[in-house]
């Protein structure tokens, strides 16, 4: 490819169902190219082969590049508390990317980006990460607690203490009265 090569355009057919106002910033074929389907991140999130949604960014806990495949391993709900939702890693989903462009990049500097705020914790039982995130689109932040593995969920006085460390995080990230 010369200096001012690019990309070709993502074939139509490979083109997920944007919604107004989405665009795509970078794409690669999985696999052997023959028809095993597209990664393509937009910039509200990215779409991945054999899904019909958009992952937003702020649903992705991690992403990590090889140098030939991208592993995704998404948040898994496991607990809605009022103004916040308890997850844990859901499974990591791998695709090997034979000329993968610009995607990793994009992909790593926009779920880095949609953090706003993480701090860990040792909890009852266990330890967390409390973060917020910001959502593509939308407004504000989005606050979750990812539990590591091994720590149970089900535990009242570990929530407890999760609602008290969300609020504390909550409160220390408000902007403050002008």
């Amino acid at each position: 490819m010369g200096l001012f090569s690019r990309k070709p355009k993502l074939p139509p057919a490979d083109r997920p169902p944007l919604v107004r106002d989405e665009r795509v910033l970078a794409w690669a074929a999985v696999g052997n190219g023959e028809g095993d389907g597209v990664v393509v991140a937009s910039n509200l999130g990215l779409w991945l082969p054999g899904r019909g949604d958009r992952i937003g960014w702020h649903d992705i806990l991690k992403a990590v590049w090889s140098g030939r495949e991208l592993t995704v391993t998404l948040a898994e709900t496991v607990v809605d508390r009022d103004d916040y939702t308890v997850v844990v890693d859901g499974t990591a989903e791998t695709y090997l990317l034979l000329d993968p462009g610009e995607l990793p990049h994009q992909v790593r500097a926009r779920v880095t980006r949609s953090v706003a705020y993480t701090e860990h914790h040792r909890l009852p039982g266990g330890a967390a990460r409390v973060a917020a995130r910001r959502v593509a689109g939308a407004d504000g932040l989005t606050w979750t607690v990812r539990l590591d593995p091994g720590t149970p969920a089900d535990d009242e006085a570990l929530l407890a203490e999760t609602d008290r460390l969300v609020g504390a995080a909550r409160a220390a990230t408000a902007p403050a009265d002008l």
